[in-house]
Formats: structure tokens, C-alpha cells, sequence
């Protein structure tokens, strides 16, 4: 019988005020004395240096490695800093988290995420994107051992952030479509509890969508621990099919595309309002979502020109070929492609 590990994380740790906790959190963890701290310029004023005065009141002997790029470059450099007693907690975003996700898989140690931002869903997962000389690639990493969400911190990020998150987690409805179609289409290996906890986080969203507001303590507390149940579809499923379908391909063709991309979760929301409709679903509802938590519903608000948009629409399909989705093997032409924004008003 074929078998599989799931990688979870032994602690969950998400409140306010908890980073500076972090000294007894690796304590209790037993973990070495010696971590790395990998973070970024802002980041290690935001979060960074309150976790290193816990850990260093705990007799932790604390380096501090600042990455600006998730880079094959940036991890060798991270890499270099780590031993075999080392522990490795990214304090960021998506940037430093993936850096230091796969650089401590790399070396074969421990890691802890310790977002300072919600606009991802990768605080958990086994995954990390790490871009190439021309585009991103989804490597497999290790799940962290801890993962530790201060929500204070959180919530006085700027809010375009968590709308970001909100918008990644509600482009799980078409990613689930995608990786239905794909299993009855392609047989494609398929888990009903990783697909399940996917939507749940979605609907999470949706469903308490107005009470998400700037510089709340507990709307920030909602979105993480959404974002963590996402993640951790992720790692059950041993995939990112759980949150990334169609929708995600449109956003990394979009990457491809632009100069200066829009934030990562903006671009899937916009995905998400396109392939539902390509579905026939209820692309409206997204639309609503979408707005009411003050995302991107079009391209003039996402900063994008139209002709961006479709010819990101019609090159989605080349994005991971081997990832089947509603967008088939052919993609769509100009004009459906024209039709289709049209339509939903994202031009």
C-alpha cells in the first residue's frame, strides 16, 4: 500500500502579543540554543526584534539574516549561515517565509513561520515559491515545526495586505472546481478532506466578510487562522491543487506579463471572478466578496492596462502545463478572452 507523510506543525501559536512569547515557545519546543532569525528590512522592526529579545532573555544564541528577494540566490546565502544544531524562524512575509521554508528544508532543520503579514496562505504549507532566471517555481519544502501569528502585529499592516489574503483564500472556490474537473478528466490524484477544509476556509471568508476591518486585532486573528486552515489543505493534500487552479495561473501569467505585478492574492481575486464565470458559477458572488473587503475587481483598480489582462488570459494555460484546469490544453482565444472580461467587468 502506497503511503504518505503529512507534515503538520507540533504548535499553533496566534494571538496578540505572542511574539513575545517566543523564547518560551522554543523552550517548551526543546529546541537547540542556536537559531537564525531570517527576515527583512521593515520586518525586523516590525517583528524580528521582539522575537530576538525574547529568545535572547531565554539564552538563545540569535543571528539575524536579512533577505529582500525570494531567490535561489537568497537561499543559498541563508544556507551558508545554517548548521546541523541550527533552528531557522522566518519573521515576514511571503519573501522571507519561502527563503527560509526551503532553506532549512535544504539543511535538514528545524523551521519556524512567524508571518507579519496575512496575504498568503503559505504560513503552513510544505511548499515555497522561489523565482527562477524567468519565472517562479513551486518547490517542495518542509511544513514548519511551529508556527507563531501575532495578530497584533498584523493588524497594523497596511490592510491592502490582509484584503490580499482575503482574496487568495476566496480563489479556493475555483481552484476546488479545477481540481474536481482534473480528477474526473485526468484521474488525477484527489483528497475529499484536503478539498473540504479548502472550502471551509473559503466560506470562512465570505461568511464573516463585513465584520473583516483596518486595525482590528481580531479581524486579523480571523484571516490567520484561515489562512493556516488553507495552508494545512495544502499539506494534507501534498499539493497546491487545494488553492491554486486556473485563477493562479492567470495571476502568474500576469507576473510574467508586468514590470511591477500587484500583489499576489489582488491578481487571484481577479482570477477567481474570470474562471467562475467561465464555469458558469456564480462569479457575482466573488465580485461582492471582493469588494466588500475592498480588493481589486477590475483592472483599473489592480493597476493593470486591458491588454494586460488578455494576454494573461490567453497565455494562463501555459502556466504549469501539466496542472489541468478549465483553461484545457489550448487556453482560450483573444476575442473569448475579450468577451469573458468584458462580461464581468474587469475591463
Amino acid at each position: 500500500m502506497d503511503s504518505r507523510v503529512i507534515q503538520m506543525p507540533r504548535e499553533v501559536h496566534i494571538g496578540p502579543g505572542v511574539v513575545h512569547d517566543t523564547g518560551n515557545i522554543c523552550d517548551g519546543l526543546k529546541l537547540d540554543k542556536k537559531i537564525l532569525i531570517v527576515t527583512g528590512q521593515k520586518t525586523y522592526d516590525i517583528g524580528a526584534r521582539f522575537a530576538i529579545d525574547s529568545l535572547q532573555q531565554n539564552d538563545y544564541d540569535v543571528e539575524v539574516a536579512k533577505v529582500t528577494e525570494a531567490s535561489f540566490e537568497s537561499v543559498g546565502q541563508v544556507e551558508d549561515l545554517i548548521d546541523e544544531n541550527t533552528t531557522v524562524i522566518g519573521v515576514g512575509g511571503g519573501t522571507v517565509i519561502d527563503v527560509a521554508k526551503l532553506s532549512s528544508s535544504n539543511k535538514g532543520v528545524y523551521f519556524i513561520s512567524m508571518p507579519t503579514t496575512a496575504s498568503h496562505d503559505g504560513i503552513v504549507s510544505p511548499l515555497a515559491s522561489i523565482k527562477g532566471a524567468n519565472n517562479s517555481t513551486s518547490l517542495k519544502a518542509h511544513a514548519p515545526i511551529a508556527v507563531i501569528g501575532d495578530s497584533e502585529i498584523i493588524s497594523k499592516s497596511p490592510f491592502r495586505l490582509l484584503a490580499a489574503g482575503c482574496a487568495d483564500l476566496i480563489s479556493n472556490f475555483t481552484a476546488i472546481k479545477d481540481w474536481q474537473l482534473a480528477k474526473r478528466l485526468k484521474n488525477v490524484p484527489y483528497s475529499e478532506s484536503a478539498a473540504s477544509l479548502s472550502i471551509m476556509s473559503a466560506k470562512m471568508i465570505t461568511n464573516n466578510i463585513e465584520s473583516i476591518k483596518p486595525n482590528l486585532e481580531e479581524s486579523a486573528r480571523v484571516v490567520l487562522k484561515t489562512l493556516f486552515s488553507s495552508s494545512t489543505a495544502i499539506s494534507i493534500a501534498g499539493s497546491s491543487r487545494p488553492a491554486s487552479g486556473s485563477e493562479h495561473k492567470f495571476s502568474h501569467a500576469l507576473d510574467l506579463i508586468l514590470d511591477k505585478p500587484a500583489l499576489h492574492g489582488e491578481q487571484c481575486g481577479i482570477g477567481t471572478i474570470l474562471m467562475m464565470k467561465v464555469y458558469g458559477g456564480d462569479w457575482k458572488f466573488i465580485r461582492n466578496n471582493l469588494k466588500a473587503i475592498g480588493a481589486p475587481t477590475n483592472a483599473k483598480e489592480l493597476g493593470v492596462c486591458e491588454d494586460d489582462i488578455i494576454e494573461a488570459l490567453t497565455k494562463a494555460h501555459t502556466i504549469r502545463p501539466e496542472r489541468y484546469t478549465i483553461l484545457g490544453e489550448k487556453g482560450i482565444s483573444e476575442d473569448a478572452a475579450h468577451e469573458l472580461a468584458i462580461s464581468t467587468g474587469v475591463i
